[in-house]
């Protein structure tokens, strides 16, 4: 039999239970009846460590019974005194008639647990096993009479498929996400695969050897080049690139890479050549190479990383090790290099060696990577790396899906400690070995098999693409019988080209498997249970692909660099250059440079090409770099435009377009600013603010009879216009002022001050504002009205009002009930003098929710008792809308904002290590880092306000909205988000004036202002000391005379009116007699008339100066009107601008006579050469053959 086991967790931890059960019958358990079979007190004190109540029934009590029935009850408070306070009782059991009610939820888990043994006839049996008390959900003690044997389990199985119910559910409405995340899955390996397979025919053409066009075909000594393009961004060229190759015996003459077939040098791509030479160069010294700058834009430069020479007659490689750009805009702006054969110490350079590895280890080396960056010259196409890396995908999906709930078991275990294996502060439990074991197993295995299945296909045709080359120069049989009599050693176990269909049979037949075991178990699971799942699975498969493989790949690259390094280990060249390509020459063939006779007249012919001068390379680079420049500028806005438009979708997005609506319609529902009698604005005395409050206020926060006196229905919490609901309930927190005598000397000696944190009463009192005992009664909600509150308690802050800024404690009357309850209660509250001459400020504070537009909204009315007589009434709608993706779009330009800011973080950080100090003076630094600044604060203040709404949301669904809740903390938040959100409107709006800085009245206004800026500092201390001067005289003057004197903040707003002539002069006349037109015209005499006039003639003679010392060409603004109007065709070239840019482009075309001559005299030496190199090379073969 199994024990069984009872976990209760309580919501409030210092409530305390009743538990009692029965088998195979209800409990019954009151004063007259006892039917039990057991029963405990859960108290405080019997809490586990993690606030769990834990009982459990041994497998003993439980033989022999069918069912068992238990009953749990809250204890009340005067038992709780009695089985908490006082553990002498415990043991009575606590019986009532009452019926008791819950005040608080509670969590219960019931489970069972056994113990069993396998005896001689392999039976199982439970004889002599009890279940121990220290069983829990994850392990559980057995207690044992007798040795037997037993063992342990490390390797975890899954648990068994019940078919029966997956056929029974497998309905699609019930499984749409394993049904549409498979189907989404392979429409995107179909997508994939026919974007590679588009790929991996790009990629064939840019294989094979490309003879040059220049070779001649009488020249019979041949080497190999392979040119490597480097992965910068516009690494690839469009120009045309020239060479010299030099060697000990000879050199090349001028020759030109070019392919008419397909493009070359394209960023990332190695391109392989086939030159021609009369002779042996010998051993090679370097390589003079050059382009001459004909590409269009960026295509015109070239990032070349290395060369590498091998001479096919005696298979020598020679490196040419680059890693520069041939561009007139970067680096040194040279377009020609001469590389020197590299060494072996530069072959084993670290920079060379990682530029090489690491760029080949991410390409070829990440399955995922590789489908977009695999390699050309590798077998392994694109195809069947996609094909794998969705075997590995599926798989994985697989295992996980299997072990998914015994995953989350072991983990739970190893936090718990319970039977995990400890490793310092770490523990591991002995299932999570397992499972780990078994995922890796059934998902590396397979994936890792299929890889190599493929890689090691033979192609179905053996033909190296070397001798395809030469036999396109120069066919003859004797090439042709060398083509198919190729012999290749075989370094390593490879597969019949027939094996491809194998390969993909089995690729196909493991994913098809996966996917109907996902969808099984899938459909046991659940929809909810399965996007759970689902979710974990695509946060470890994209942290797995984006993070922890290139690391992993990059850090085992740099490893075997720094270790392993082997400079003739070269993969990148390993399908181009083919060591076991035998390249002899037949018996009755010769090299031309082994003929012992040599020509009198061998001469080495100098072929002329044009080259940029000095003057085409700097108008080349003026012309790129402002190209480059255009370009940027460009680009800057439109990152700046888009920038904004995301900016400000998510501010006014933010913003609920009902706030205006909503809040027009309670100020006008609550202040009754249209009614005499009861207008909130006016209210100036005590007995006017509890008329207002007893007569409007009360009565608004109920839902009334309609007005054919039907009953409200369903409109329970509702205010009386039918249309918000009142969150839990209002509340009224009045603060008061301690009664003191004066410190100084007055008529009476009793002072009620002004508010401040100091003098604030937090004392107790009695209804009336006693310290005595009453013998009247009073509703609780009157006597709690006296009985001062902490801001902790109330969960509120403190509030800024227009006279005094006042804490969140107070005394507070909750207005809850009945509507004529809470009407006796202000009754009270009235007679009882509860605002008196001490009370100076009252907060009406409610929380708002109206369903139709999801909008809540803070109301705080606040009511300010003045110590001079009076009352200030202030009132405060804050609507609040905590949905903040209601859309796609909101979202989609949530997540690009946040990419845009890190982009910005990039390029100013960038820019600050640059720059260092420097960058501080700039005045569009100080603007970004603005828009950085606010940008972050704004996402962390998005998170603050994320969490108080889970928090806010929590107490609603807890309590139904049957409790108070304060928007207060709230409202601060989403003040603040919005203030960071605006600025950053702001500062991207300001930014747009830098966009225009090539607008000559943008320029010229930008000018001006850095020209004055020391005058303008200067004046602007003069015109302080000023103005400070008559803010002193207008304040002393008529503080008491003018409401806008009434404090320095309110003067100097007038006195700003004043200047820019915007003031009725007729107030101050009125206010003295001399004294006002006097200060009036001394103001605008010296303000107005003196300081006004000198800050503008400081502009206008900066505006001057500034106009005089500008440029007049705009070149880079009449630069992109240019490319502009040619790009659009709006505008084509004349005669006259085209003759311009060809005499800036080319130089002269005059040849000198004298170089004709000498080239002329070399052509001939070298037919002379010609001519006597095959007359000795027929003698030698008639003498050969003995004639």
């Amino acid at each position: 039999m199994h024990s069984l086991h009872f976990e209760i967790h309580s919501l409030n931890r210092s409530l305390a239970y009743l538990f009692i059960y029965k088998f195979d019958q209800t409990p019954q358990l009151n004063s007259s009846i006892n039917i039990i079979d057991g029963w405990t007190i859960f108290c405080p004190l019997n809490l586990t460590n993690d606030d769990i109540y834990r009982y459990y029934i041994d497998n003993q009590q439980t033989t022999g019974h069918q069912s068992l029935t238990f009953g749990i009850r809250e204890l009340t408070s005067t038992e709780i005194n009695n089985y908490y306070l006082n553990n002498s009782s415990i043991n009575t059991l606590p019986i009532t008639d009452e019926s008791i009610n819950f005040t608080s939820n509670y969590e219960l888990l019931i489970y069972t647990s056994g113990c069993y043994y396998l005896d001689e006839n392999n039976n199982w049996k439970s004889d002599g096993l009890i279940v121990g008390s220290l069983t829990n959900l994850y392990k559980t003690e057995c207690l044992s009479t007798h040795l037997t044997t037993f063992a342990g389990g490390f390797i975890v199985l899954p648990a068994p498929i019940n078919w029966s119910y997956v056929f029974a559910n497998a309905d699609f409405m019930k499984n749409k996400t394993v049904y549409l995340t498979m189907i989404f899955t392979s429409i995107i390996y179909i997508i994939l695969i026919i974007y590679a397979r588009f790929k991996d025919k790009k990629d064939v053409e840019k294989l094979g050897v490309t003879p040059l066009v220049d070779n001649n075909k009488s020249d019979h000594y041949y080497y190999q080049i392979l040119v490597f393009t480097g992965q910068r961004t516009n690494a690839g060229t469009e120009s045309k690139v020239y060479f010299v190759l030099s060697g000990d015996n000879d050199q090349t003459q001028i020759r030109l890479f070019s392919d008419p077939h397909r493009k070359i040098f394209q960023r990332g791509g190695i391109n392989s050549f086939i030159i021609a030479v009369p002779k042996s160069l010998g051993l090679l010294n370097y390589i003079r190479i050059w382009h001459d700058n004909t590409g269009e834009g960026s295509s015109a430069s070239w990032f070349l990383k290395y060369i590498i020479v091998r001479d096919l007659q005696t298979l020598d490689k020679f490196y040419f090790i680059c890693q520069q750009w041939f561009a007139v805009e970067k680096d040194d702006g040279r377009i020609e290099r001469t590389l020197p054969v590299a060494s072996e110490a530069e072959k084993q350079n670290f920079s060379y060696v990682l530029s090489k590895k690491a760029y080949h280890s991410v390409s070829d080396g990440h399955l995922w990577f590789s489908i977009f960056s695999r390699p050309p010259s590798n077998k392994f196409t694109r195809v069947q790396r996609c094909t794998c890396c969705f075997v590995l995908f599926f798989t994985s999906m697989l295992i996980n899906i299997m072990y998914y709930d015994l995953s989350n078991e072991a983990n739970a275990s190893s936090e718990t400690h319970s039977g995990a294996l400890s490793i310092g502060p770490f523990y591991i439990a002995p299932q999570q070995i397992g499972i780990g074991i078994m995922v890796e197993l059934f998902t590396l295995i397979p994936s890792l098999l299929i890889v190599q299945f493929f890689r090691r296909i033979r192609p179905r045709q053996q033909i190296s693409r070397l001798r395809e080359a030469l036999y396109k120069m120069k066919p003859s049989r004797k090439t042709l019988r060398n083509v198919h009599a190729i012999k290749k050693k075989k370094s390593s176990i490879t597969f019949p080209w027939w094996c491809l269909f194998i390969a993909y049979g089995l690729s196909m037949i493991i994913i098809a498997i996966s996917i109907f075991f996902i969808i099984v178990r899938g459909i046991e699971f659940g929809d909810v249970k399965t996007q759970q799942w689902l979710t974990s699975v695509l946060t470890g498969f994209f942290s797995s692909v984006i993070f922890t493989q290139p690391i992993k790949i990059i850090c085992l690259a740099i490893f075997f660099i720094c270790f392993c390094r082997n400079s003739k280990d070269d993969k990148e060249t390993s399908e181009y250059i083919n060591e076991d390509d035998e390249f002899n020459i037949s018996n009755d063939e010769e090299y031309l440079h082994s003929l012992e006779y040599r020509s009198i007249f061998t001469s080495q012919s100098r072929k002329s090409i044009n080259r940029l001068n000095e003057n085409e390379i700097v108008y080349a680079r003026d012309q790129r770099l402002k190209e480059i420049q255009m370009w940027a500028i460009i680009r800057e806005f439109l990152i700046c435009f888009i920038f904004a438009i995301l900016v400000f979708v998510i501010t006014y997005s933010s913003r609920e377009q009902h706030s205006f609506s909503q809040v027009n319609h309670l100020r006008a529902y609550f202040l009754n600013e249209r009614q005499t009698s009861a207008d909130y604005t006016q209210i100036n005395t005590i007995d006017e603010y509890w008329y207002w409050l007893e007569n409007s206020f009360v009565s608004n926060i109920r839902a009334q009879q309609w007005y054919n006196g039907d009953v409200p229905q369903y409109l329970n919490g509702f205010l009386n216009d039918k249309s918000n609901r009142l969150i839990g309930w209002a509340t009224m927190r009045q603060l008061r002022v301690k009664l003191e005598l004066c410190f100084d000397q007055r008529i009476i000696s009793i002072c009620e001050d002004s508010y401040r944190f100091a003098n604030e009463e937090t004392q107790l009192f009695q209804p009336g504002w006693t310290t005595n005992a009453t013998i009247e009664e009073f509703s609780s909600s009157v006597i709690k009205a006296f009985n001062y509150s902490t801001s902790d308690e109330l969960d509120t802050y403190s509030y800024i009002g227009e006279f005094g800024t006042y804490s969140g404690g107070g005394y507070v009357y909750e207005f809850r009930g009945r509507l004529s309850d809470m009407k006796t209660n202000l009754s009270a509250l009235h007679q009882l003098d509860w605002i008196d001459e001490k009370t100076r400020a009252v907060f009406i504070q409610l929380t708002l929710y109206n369903p139709s537009v999801q909008l809540l909204t803070a109301v705080t009315l606040l009511a300010e008792f003045l110590p001079t007589g009076g009352i200030y009434t202030t009132a405060h709608f804050e609507p609040i809308n905590f949905y903040t993706f209601q859309s796609i779009l909101q979202l989609v330009c949530t997540i690009l904002y946040i990419f845009f800011i890190i982009y910005f973080m990039i390029i100013e950080i960038r820019l600050l290590f640059e720059l260092r100090l420097k960058y501080f003076h700039q005045f569009w630094s100080i603007i970004q880092l603005g828009i950085i600044g606010c940008s972050l604060g704004s996402i962390g203040v998005y998170f603050w306000r994320f969490q108080e709404t889970n928090r806010i949301s929590q107490l609603f669904e807890q309590t139904n909205g049957y409790i108070y809740i304060n928007l207060q903390l709230a409202v601060y938040v989403n003040d603040i988000l919005t203030f960071l959100l605006g600025y950053c409107c702001f500062f991207s709006m300001i930014k747009f004036v830098q966009l225009f800085r090539f607008n000559q009245r943008v320029s010229l206004f930008a000018e001006t202002l850095k020209s004055c800026a020391k005058e303008l500092i200067s004046f602007w201390i003069m015109f302080a000391i000023v103005f400070m001067a008559f803010l002193s005289l207008f304040y002393l003057l008529f503080i008491s005379k003018l409401s806008s004197c009434s404090s320095l903040l309110n003067t100097a707003q007038m006195l700003f009116e004043m200047t820019l002539m915007k003031f009725d002069a007729s107030q101050i006349m009125g206010a003295d007699a001399f004294l006002g037109p006097f200060c009036f015209t001394l103001f605008i005499f010296l303000v107005v008339f003196v300081c006004l006039s000198m800050f503008l003639s400081i502009i206008n003679d900066s505006f001057r100066h500034a106009k005089q010392n500008q440029k007049e060409d705009q070149i880079m603004l009449s630069f992109m009107l240019k490319k502009f109007l040619r790009w659009t065709g709006l505008k084509k070239l004349t005669q006259s601008e085209i003759q311009e840019e060809r005499d800036c482009r080319m130089r002269s075309q005059y040849v000198d006579s004298i170089n004709i001559f000498s080239n002329r005299i070399d052509q001939l030496l070298e037919a002379f050469d010609k001519i006597y190199v095959d007359q000795q090379t027929e003698l030698l073969r008639l003498k050969r053959a003995g004639v």
